[in-house]
């Protein structure tokens, strides 16, 4: 165990009442802690799980609360729970930090030896637009859920993960959805253009007319404009071109990246931050020493990162500190997708099996400082065969290198193409 450099800490508050706060709630009292534990939300909802407000939009309009689902319950585990409560400023240093809260009583100050920073994500909504929906919490899925009906015109704007899986859920509803995407390809920022091409087909057989290459600067409730001057009239728009860590209230307090989230080392430790203050989940950025900066905003990442991030606060922190390969998963368009790792830019891409004729899996390899193959990252589409030995592989303390020639064969087993 790595020894802990400064006191351990008897008050601890956690920003943020998703998976990733909720999660590090349980792993303070499952790790042992017994001093005193604030959990602040902005939602007055209890803990509820965001990926089916897209993958079951339309079937499961009732919340799946997280506590039911065996991760946690914050009225058993917190001293002191105060949700509808937002954060206004913090002030931090080595010895503890204090947080300015605001709720409908008015502004309050708290102060705490610790801090975890878990305020999560917002969609973003570009300038010029307006009365257009979005999809990321209860309220907008109520609204959402209220207006798709059978005939209406849906536009979605944006082919990443929650465009893909609310056109999907919609077109299956009857609902006649038309998608805009602003790069060559749907998913291309994640996927790349070339394996996100492979995509595109899946669109128009579920009936859902995909036009990649288009800027929208205006949207409104009832349409958007395109940068050509075409008008789009729709019944529904919904932005989802991506999201923003909520953090802006952190400007100029602790050190952001270029996206706007706070940096972290493996254990959730703020890079040249005070050690008061740790941060996890979508509001955080991990520095991989494997990766390099890894984004957040994975459901995954929420889930597995506060076992390290409480241990270290504890003082008990394994030495070497896990170093899990980002792992996302969705279902959408008639087909289950994972990506393993972190695509990096000019990678090759190896194809086991072939799309479009059954299971298959893109391989993103980078030539090693030896010069051998190694594999960085996978995406895979209805080959759940793959997930767990990628999971592994890509988990280590460095890339795998590849068999080329054997991973490019579906009948042989991944993991006997990886070393």
């Amino acid at each position: 165990m790595r020894p802990h450099p400064t006191p351990l800490p008897s008050l601890v508050t956690i920003l943020g009442t998703g998976l990733a706060g909720l999660r590090t709630a349980a792993e303070l009292r499952a790790q042992g802690f017994t001093g005193e534990l604030t959990v602040v939300g902005a939602e007055e909802h209890e803990p509820y799980d965001r990926p089916p407000l897209s993958k079951e939009l339309l079937s499961r309009p009732e919340p799946v609360r997280l506590a039911d689902e065996g991760y946690g319950d914050l009225t058993e585990l917190a001293d002191v729970l105060l949700t509808g409560t937002r954060a206004l400023a913090l002030a931090a240093d080595d010895d503890g930090a204090v947080l300015s809260l605001v709720d409908r009583d008015g502004e309050r100050e708290l102060a705490t030896d610790a801090v975890v920073l878990a305020t999560g994500s917002a969609p973003v909504v570009l300038p010029g637009w307006h009365g257009v929906l979005t999809l990321h919490d209860l309220d907008d899925a109520a609204r959402l859920r209220a207006a798709l009906r059978p005939g209406a015109h849906l536009v979605v704007v944006g082919a990443g993960w929650i465009g893909a899986e609310l056109a999907t859920v919609a077109a299956g509803h009857g609902v006649r959805v038309t998608v805009l995407e602003g790069g060559p390809a749907p998913l291309g920022r994640v996927l790349g253009p070339h394996v996100g091409g492979l995509l595109a087909p899946w669109y128009a057989e579920h009936g859902i007319e995909l036009r990649c290459g288009v800027t929208v600067t205006t949207a409104d409730a009832h349409g958007v404009e395109l940068a050509d001057g075409t008008r789009l009239e729709a019944d529904v728009v919904v932005a989802a071109v991506g999201v923003r860590p909520h953090t802006a209230w952190l400007a100029g307090t602790l050190p952001l990246t270029a996206r706007g989230a706070v940096p972290v080392g493996l254990t959730g430790r703020v890079v040249d931050g005070p050690t008061s203050v740790r941060a996890v989940g979508d509001c955080s950025d991990r520095l991989s020493p494997r990766d390099g900066l890894v984004p957040g905003a994975h459901w995954d990442g929420a889930l597995s990162h506060p076992a390290a991030l409480v241990a270290d606060l504890l003082g008990q922190c394994p030495d070497p500190v896990p170093d899990p390969a980002p792992y996302v998963f969705s279902t959408q368009l008639g087909h289950e997708l994972t990506v393993v790792g972190h695509v990096p830019p000019g990678a090759e891409v190896v194809l086991r099996g072939e799309p479009g004729a059954g299971p298959w899996t893109a391989l993103y390899v980078l030539p090693g400082a030896d010069g051998a193959p190694r594999l960085h990252a996978a995406f895979t589409v209805d080959r759940p065969r793959d997930v767990g030995p990628l999971r592994k592989a890509l988990s280590g303390p460095e890339h795998p290198v590849l068999d080329v020639a054997a991973a490019t064969d579906p009948d042989v087993r991944l993991r006997g193409a990886l070393r």
